[in-house]
């Protein structure tokens, strides 16, 4: 998908379908799609600042509305179809037996988190509502950090693209360059958490379930 990068791709893509470009493919890459959603986000946000044709509310809003509604889409086809089509071809995309296990432990002990968390990271974005319907969050609970995220998620990348830079892939001011360093050393921090502790939560998980499996009988 190296071509919907180009930021002048983007600018075509979003002086023909405007807003609707927006909210239909963060929907798509939310429901599980592998779609540049982000990228589209604050691609459009520049092209706001730089051209004046879009409302820069108009596009945070649009992917707001977007996030929510594919992560409802991807709830409800996890719910319906979820166990099933990752026991099948979860491995292709990462979600082996026990990482799938891992996901149902992590879900039950944090619940909506992961799903406000996952909103903000790249490879998760596109699976979260999926496993958390697969993994019976309830709806509720679901909705309610589900909005959260996608507000918040839209309102940071999108503002902040629009009043922090001003090239596609250039942060202007000290800023931008900390807020961007406060960004990566976040991620970095989960992710050495997440590798440290994969062990243990896994020892964790498959406790939970022995317990489980035993009650039941």
């Amino acid at each position: 998908m190296a071509h919907i990068l180009d930021q002048n791709q983007i600018s075509e893509l979003l002086s023909v379908w405007g807003y609707a470009a927006v909210g239909v493919v963060i929907a798509l890459e939310s429901a599980g799609l592998p779609l540049p959603g982000e990228t589209l986000l604050i691609g459009a946000a520049i092209y706001a600042r730089l051209t004046g044709a879009m409302a820069i509310g108009g596009i945070v809003g649009a992917a707001a509305i977007g996030a929510i509604v594919g992560d409802n889409l991807g709830y409800w086809v996890g719910r319906r179809y979820g166990v099933g089509f990752l026991e099948r071809h979860g491995a292709r995309i990462g979600l082996g037996p026990e990482k799938f296990r891992l996901s149902q432990y992590l879900f039950f002990k944090w619940g909506g988190i992961v799903v406000f968390v996952g909103r903000f990271i790249t490879l998760l974005r596109m699976f979260a509502a999926l496993l958390a319907g697969a993994n019976r969050l309830p709806m509720k609970q679901f909705m309610i950090y589900n909005a959260a995220g996608g507000v918040i998620w839209a309102s940071v990348f999108g503002f902040g693209a629009y009043h922090l830079t001003a090239g596609f892939e250039r942060v202007e001011g000290g800023s931008g360059r900390f807020a961007f360093g406060v960004l990566l050393a976040c991620m970095f921090m989960f992710w050495r958490y997440y590798r440290r502790h994969e062990a243990r939560l896994m020892q964790e998980a498959d406790a939970l379930f022995a317990a489980r499996a035993i009650k039941d009988h």
